[in-house]
């Protein structure tokens, strides 16, 4: 059982906020505009070790921290976390071996439910950014929220979009074993002995996770909702593309789809669009401000 703990009072900014579970607690950020009741947004992170501002070793972008901020002012609580295994979070994670995918969705729609029951919000909106977008269509389909935005989240199968991005990077023979064994993990079956090479993303602890965050199709998840749906895609993110974000709305034709131009995987405009060079400076540099139609879908939403 999920058991919730809030602190704060309804006139300050942030305050912190934890989600209590049978593994250990999952902190997060609260942030509160000053009238309530109001809607909140609970903002989940990308894949790896994204904290609750959006940082990740040399990506510092505070993509998370800044959206926040700008939907306070518009009359907008949100909720931002570490993940299970993140930061404030580390000690909620179980070993490497032992984490699935659905967990992290487990706990998105925990989230949900225990703001659900809060009275100072008058709408729930899971907004979920890259991987968190797919996490989100899951925490969705099982807690009550009201609308469901994904930010630059895949439109395809993991498999199909790792193969995608290794195979201009590999020698061809090294390839084939790479994709052998993703083969063999999309089967559900573990690979014992992973190319050293490839140890990094295929090493034996990671590989029950890769398996259970391979079963996933986003287009036919983001199909099953049954609430109102966003989808904002940039013209700039070299991680996701255009063709993802058409195919889930192609998959939910009610959903709205709206194509931002000059933004990068990280939620800011990119001013130089002219290498991928240039676009991944936006990564590092916190003093970029959020892009702001991605303020105005997510308020819009609310």
């Amino acid at each position: 059982m999920v058991v919730a703990s809030l602190w704060g009072i309804a006139q300050a900014a942030d305050s912190d906020i934890t989600l209590t579970t049978a593994t250990g607690s999952i902190c997060g950020t609260l942030t509160l505009p000053t009238k309530l009741p109001s809607p909140v947004v609970l903002i989940i992170a990308g894949s790896g070790p994204t904290d609750r501002n959006g940082n990740s070793g040399v990506v510092q972008p505070d993509s998370y921290a800044l959206l926040a901020a700008a939907l306070v002012a518009r009359g907008i609580a949100t909720v931002r976390y570490d993940k299970r295994g993140v930061a404030a979070s580390a000690a909620a994670g179980p070993a490497e071996i032992d984490l699935r995918f659905d967990m992290y969705a487990d706990d998105a729609a925990a989230w949900v439910r225990m703001l659900a029951v809060d009275k100072r919000f008058s709408k729930i909106v899971v907004a979920g950014h890259s991987e968190g977008s797919l996490l989100g269509m899951l925490a969705v389909q099982h807690a009550p929220a009201t609308a469901y935005v994904s930010l630059e989240g895949a439109g395809r199968p993991a498999p199909v979009i790792l193969r995608e991005q290794l195979k201009p990077k590999l020698p061809t023979a090294l390839y084939a074993q790479a994709d052998a064994t993703i083969t063999q993990l999309s089967q559900g079956h573990t690979v014992p002995n992973p190319p050293m090479e490839l140890a990094s993303l295929f090493r034996p602890s990671v590989q029950p996770y890769l398996i259970s965050w391979f079963t996933y199709d986003p287009a036919i998840e983001i199909a099953k909702l049954q609430i109102p749906a966003t989808i904002v895609q940039g013209t700039a993110d070299i991680q996701v593309s255009l063709a993802d974000a058409n195919l889930l709305k192609h998959a939910d034709p009610s959903a709205t789809l709206l194509i931002v131009q000059g933004m990068n995987h990280v939620l800011k405009h990119a001013p130089d669009t002219s290498s991928q060079a240039a676009i991944l400076k936006g990564y590092t540099d916190s003093s970029l401000p959020i892009e702001p139609h991605v303020v105005e879908a997510i308020a819009a939403a609310s």
